[in-house]
């Protein structure tokens, strides 16, 4: 059996931070069961409220804006797709933020007690987000069922858009995390920022209703962009996508989750003594 030695020198650690990374792998996996488990702990549909939940939402957006406000689809999809097909990323970064804000604050005890790379914590809590979002995918499945709704080879690129959308939570997430444990302020100002940012994205209506002259200011919103690129994925020939909004919003999430990784990283060595 291979033993595994741990040097601790000056520097060291910051240089091996990467390979700790993968070598707290069992760490991660465990983690993220554990909160997985507790998430649906003694409830009496248990895994089935990850679905109830986005299919109500997706009942009530639909007869908002599609029946009341009367806004159009894109082509000929139907209108609950439309809006499922948003509600899929929307609410998975909705809950990676949610998780990953308090992350910390709830392993308090392992941070202060033992080594292993912070980075894990809210990792592993943005995975089980993303475990949710598997799951609520199902719905998407039955609805193009029940609307007989073939997608187009589109729907192959599908896995980039949800790497983009693991991006934007995971950088988002690890911001808020870390402001989390040196301002508690921000278990409240989260709250406030999932429910602004779902009015001010594109979930219940498509994008396109946007005014073209606002558009790109629109997109600087990177959900916009994750948003879009799901229903291009998904409702094929019936979406066109606005790729100057889409490459802005995808540099926006690419500067997000590098200097979230970046501003984590920085403040991790502080974490046990300021939690």
């Amino acid at each position: 059996m291979k033993t595994r030695t741990l040097t601790i020198e000056a520097g060291k650690t910051e240089k091996q931070y990467w390979q700790d990374l993968w070598n707290y792998r069992e760490l991660f996996y465990t983690l993220a069961w554990r909160d997985i488990a507790v998430r649906y702990k003694q409830t009496f549909i248990g895994f089935s409220w990850a679905l109830i939940r986005p299919f109500l939402t997706m009942v009530v957006f639909t007869v908002v804006f599609g029946k009341l406000a009367g806004l159009p689809t894109e082509g000929n999809a139907p209108y609950p797709i439309l809006v499922f097909s948003a509600l899929l990323p929307w609410q998975f970064f909705s809950s990676a933020l949610s998780e990953c804000s308090n992350s910390l604050i709830t392993n308090a005890n392992m941070l202060s007690k033992v080594y292993f790379p912070r980075l894990v914590i809210p990792t592993s809590a943005v995975i089980v987000s993303f475990v949710d979002f598997l799951i609520s995918g199902i719905i998407l499945l039955g609805l193009m069922v029940w609307f007989n709704f073939v997608p187009s080879w589109r729907i192959v690129t599908l896995p980039i858009f949800i790497a983009i959308a693991f991006a934007a939570a995971m950088g988002a997430g690890l911001w808020l995390a870390a402001l989390n444990v040196e301002y508690r302020d921000f278990r409240y100002v989260v709250p406030f920022l999932v429910q602004f940012g779902l009015y001010i994205s594109p979930v219940g209506f498509s994008s396109s209703v946007v005014p073209q002259q606002w558009r790109l200011l629109y997109s600087l919103n990177p959900m916009v962009g994750v948003i879009d690129g799901f229903r291009w994925a998904i409702l094929g020939q019936d979406s066109i996508i606005y790729w100057p909004g889409f490459w802005l919003s995808l540099g926006i999430v690419g500067l997000v989750l590098v200097t979230g990784i970046g501003y984590f990283r920085k403040m991790e060595r502080t974490f046990a003594d300021v939690i």
